[in-house]
């Protein structure tokens, strides 16, 4: 595997947690500014993580779970 195969297989992974955040975020009605708010890390930060281009922590992984009200492997699975 070469450099570059790693940086898109962990750019896609990145993304698809963004994506299932993004989703529930959706199916509870919450604003990206309430889930940031209540975490709390910046807009900048939470855009970035939902986006696919962040690079969150555990910490911060679980917290968004929790305002989500969902386990922190429905986020990675």
């Amino acid at each position: 595997m070469t450099r570059s195969d790693d940086d898109a297989w962990l750019l896609a992974e990145r993304r698809a947690i963004g994506d299932r955040i993004r989703a529930i975020r959706l199916d509870l009605n919450l604003t990206q500014e309430q889930v940031f708010l209540a975490v709390p890390v910046s807009r900048s930060v939470y855009q970035g993580i939902e986006s696919g281009h962040g690079n969150p922590t555990i910490a911060t992984l679980l917290r968004i779970a929790r305002v989500l009200h969902v386990h922190v492997t429905d986020l990675l699975r």
